[in-house]
């Protein structure tokens, strides 16, 4: 087969799977309002329909990522929509909301095979043109998360929820029958050995903990969950010391010896903590203004365009001049939109202050995704960019997951320091002036927090280098 027609095929199916990961997440959420009426699970079980799916996400990237090393990324990828499949039929036939729950957290963990199974199919697929297919990969599956939640609620309006999973079937077949077409011959043999079994349930074990601990914590109070941090702590202590020990260990902590990847993987925390602020505070913010569910989910639109635009574009400039000069500019536009954003205070400004803050926030985005992404994957050798996949994965969730949180916290304090008392902050039809400024203000501290983040990032930025990261593409 044409070499070329087989990375076409090989990018295909790694945007297909990766779509239906993705969406999957984002669909549910729009569902489950009518799922729990049909399966009368109450409030907790819906907490639990989207929890179960997250979790699993994020304690499972890493092993995924090393099993995809040792078996095969090519073939652990395409198991892995097998199994999404299984589980998403599973799910559109749960009788109950036990079932669904056990569904979704099986969904999860074939997703993570998948996600990063992908992106490290990419790099052995395109070796140093990998910042483009990235770029490409990143457009593409915006594509998808835009019309995902839209076309979702059509389907849970007009047919019924259980299809937002059945109609996962027969895209994951096409996604594997892309996968064995754009087969094409591997440059580097993948390393062979046991599994580093121990170091996979630890690190499992650890980060699975500490998700939980932030996503609960924010939202019940920590003192209910502080037992989750204890076991996070000991399981990660457990999963360093095995580490040092084992004959072929999951993850090989000399790769944090090489300057471009540790830095790589320190600016996805700060940035993408920052990016987790935007999405997460800045739709709840646009409804205590005024605006409609519908309006404020609209917002993010233009930005989705913008990244299908742009994202290619620069991930081949950074693949042919380096990645320094976007990681850097990148941050900065970053933290230039979300500073804009804070001067927000009523729906007037967003016209004059948000609109640009969201522009301004897109570009910087665009210019950054491809980049870092493909900078923490290039600086791994390649036996390793499944590990490097799933490394960088996990941090860009945990920064996300540990941002939202303990924002969360900021905007209780300042709110309450303010003259919010006993209210609610940002809550929508928050009228009352002294609440309503009260509000205004915590939002605004946390998007100068965030923003914050983002200049850490740009700082981190500065210390990676171009040459390494070209020698790198080019071994």
């Amino acid at each position: 087969m044409n070499g070329e027609r087989a990375r076409r095929l090989t990018l295909a199916a790694t945007v297909l799977g990766s779509s239906l990961a993705f969406i999957d997440a984002s669909v549910v959420i729009v569902a489950l309002p009518t799922i729990e009426r049909s399966l009368d699970f109450g409030l907790a079980g819906e907490q639990w329909v989207f929890l179960a799916y997250s979790l699993a996400l994020a304690a499972l990237y890493l092993p995924a990522g090393a099993v995809g090393d040792r078996l095969g990324r090519r073939e652990v990828f395409a198991a892995g929509v097998a199994g999404f499949a299984a589980a998403s039929a599973l799910a559109g036939a749960a009788p109950d909301g036990a079932v669904l729950i056990v569904a979704r957290t099986l969904q999860g963990i074939a997703g993570a095979f998948v996600t990063t199974n992908s992106l490290a199919l990419l790099r052995e697929t395109y070796g140093r043109e990998s910042g483009r297919a990235v770029g490409l990969w990143t457009s593409f599956t915006s594509v998808a998360t835009i019309g995902g939640p839209p076309v979702g609620g059509a389907i849970v309006q007009w047919v019924s929820w259980r299809w937002i999973f059945f109609l996962n079937l027969p895209l994951a077949a096409a996604c594997i029958y892309l996968a064995r077409a754009g087969r094409c011959p591997q440059r580097e043999r993948h390393r062979v050995g046991h599994l580093d079994l121990p170091g996979a349930a630890l690190a499992g074990v650890s980060f699975g903990a500490l998700t939980y601990g932030m996503v609960s914590g924010a939202a019940h109070g920590f003192g209910s969950v502080w037992w989750t941090f204890v076991v996070a702590g000991a399981a990660l202590a457990g999963f360093v010391a095995v580490e040092q020990v084992v004959a072929e260990p999951m993850l090989p902590f000399a790769l944090f010896r090489n300057r471009n990847f540790a830095l790589a993987n320190l600016e996805t925390f700060f940035v993408y903590g920052a990016l987790g602020a935007d999405f997460f505070y800045v739709t709840i913010y646009l409804q205590f203004l005024g605006f409609s569910p519908l309006a404020a989910g609209l917002a993010g639109v233009p930005g989705s365009v913008g990244m299908i635009v742009l994202a290619p574009r620069f991930g081949r400039l950074a693949d042919e001049r380096g990645p320094r000069a976007f990681l850097f500019s990148g941050a900065i536009l970053i933290a230039a939109g979300l500073a804009l954003l804070s001067f927000v205070e009523s729906r007037a400004d967003f016209w004059r202050f948000g609109v640009a803050g969201l522009a301004v926030f897109s570009v910087g985005l665009a210019a950054l995704v491809a980049p870092i992404t493909s900078t923490a994957l290039a600086a791994a050798p390649e036996r390793f960019s499944g590990i490097a996949s799933g490394v960088n994965s996990t941090v860009s969730r945990l920064g996300n997951l540990l941002t939202v949180a303990v924002l969360g916290l900021v905007v209780l304090l300042v709110f309450k320091a303010n003259g919010g008392g006993d209210g609610v902050p940002l809550a929508r039809g928050q009228h009352p002036p002294k609440l309503h400024s009260a509000s205004v203000d915590s939002f605004r501290v946390a998007m100068l927090i965030a923003a914050g983040l983002a200049v850490a990032g740009a700082v981190v930025a500065l210390g990676v280098s171009d040459r390494e990261a070209r020698a790198a593409a080019r071994a």
